[in-house]
């Protein structure tokens, strides 16, 4: 399953996000928010308005979610 982190510099949550995925042993690509405006615009269309945005196959939420990291892999 593809996993993708939309992320932003200086993100308290994002790192928290990156690093929960990083203890599962999970691969996952990292795409800031402020270098690319497409991604943003994407991720605007899914109605999210903070970051860190995670799309997993399927799923994706927004905030770091230990939760919803748990289910993955």
């Amino acid at each position: 399953m593809a996993i993708t982190v939309y992320s932003k510099p200086a993100c308290v949550q994002c790192t928290a996000t990156t690093r929960a995925l990083d203890m599962r042993g999970l691969e996952y690509r990292v795409i800031d928010l402020t270098q690319d405006a497409t991604a943003m615009q994407e991720v605007t269309e899914m109605g999210y308005r903070q970051a860190p945005v995670v799309v997993a196959g399927d799923a994706h939420w927004a905030g770091f979610r230990p939760d919803m990291i748990s289910q993955l892999g």
